[in-house]
């Protein structure tokens, strides 16, 4: 399957995004040996992330700021063979949409998450988001951030993911691997892209400087992962993977959501 769109790129040249995008179509390409690409949706939100959904070439969804949780989760209710992969950016992800993100997390609905964390909005040219540094300078505050910055995987950690990573576009390969391990697993899993932004965010030297790989780390242990999420040192990696029942399965009380689509108007109506 060509994954390719004709569909110009307009993002700035040495953005973050080029490495997600590319590391995503390796992914599909993988995937696509052993399950049909057409059963993989893709929703991205607002902000220059929100491009990736004109840049391959799978069935998509452009939704509006925040949204893209409730969105995937709908699509997951309607068809549970799909395969929902959402990408956010920070401030679609954790400023207009975080009650949606903490929601699909305590849920546990199965859907995978992508946020492209470059703590800006780009789009709108510098303002500061949730995940600002404290004193950084944009549109919104020329005397400097006065506020902390939000830690997501913490946030999704307290929140009840499943699944909590984290990458960096610096390392494609590892970058892959992470998006692959994201999207086959079952239940709500979340991965904060660090992504650079040359523009109004230049973080290439700061994150090649401090990115450090997990290792040894038992992704099970969920007091290590959070102590891991909170420190200073910013690791890549899967930081907590766990088995628990799907919101879907819950919802569905487990009615042939692994073998085919079910019924849903009369499973609906047996839950009115």
């Amino acid at each position: 399957m060509r994954l390719e769109t004709p569909a110009k790129n307009t993002w700035c040249p040495g953005c973050g995004n080029f490495g997600i995008l590319s590391a995503f179509k390796k992914v599909v390409a993988e995937l696509s040996k052993e399950i049909d690409p057409k059963k993989i949706v893709i929703c991205s939100g607002i902000g220059c992330h929100g491009k990736i959904s004109d840049y391959i070439n799978l069935s998509s969804f452009h939704s509006i700021h925040g949204r893209v949780p409730p969105f995937l989760e709908g699509l997951k209710l309607a068809n549970p063979e799909l395969i929902a992969v959402g990408f956010s950016g920070d401030g679609d992800a954790y400023n207009e949409g975080i009650a949606h993100m903490i929601h699909a997390a305590k849920r546990n609905a199965d859907i995978t998450m992508f946020v492209h964390n470059n703590g800006v909005y780009g789009l709108t040219t510098g303002q500061a988001t949730a995940t600002s540094p404290k004193g950084f300078k944009g549109r919104s505050t020329p005397n400097g951030n006065p506020e902390e910055p939000l830690n997501p995987p913490a946030l999704m950690l307290v929140s009840g993911a499943t699944f909590v990573a984290r990458a960096y576009p610096g390392d494609i390969n590892h970058l892959k691997e992470v998006m692959k391990a994201a999207i086959l697993h079952k239940g709500f899993s979340f991965v904060d892209i660090l992504q650079p932004c040359v523009s109004f965010n230049n973080t290439w030297n700061t994150y090649n400087r401090m990115v450090k790989k997990l290792e040894g780390h038992d992704p099970k242990n969920l007091k290590r992962a959070l102590n891991l999420a909170i420190r200073d040192e910013l690791y890549i990696g899967i930081f907590y993977q766990v088995s628990k029942e799907t919101y879907e399965r819950a919802l569905y009380m487990g009615r042939r959501i692994d073998d085919s689509l079910p019924d849903v108007n009369r499973v609906i109506q047996t839950l009115i």
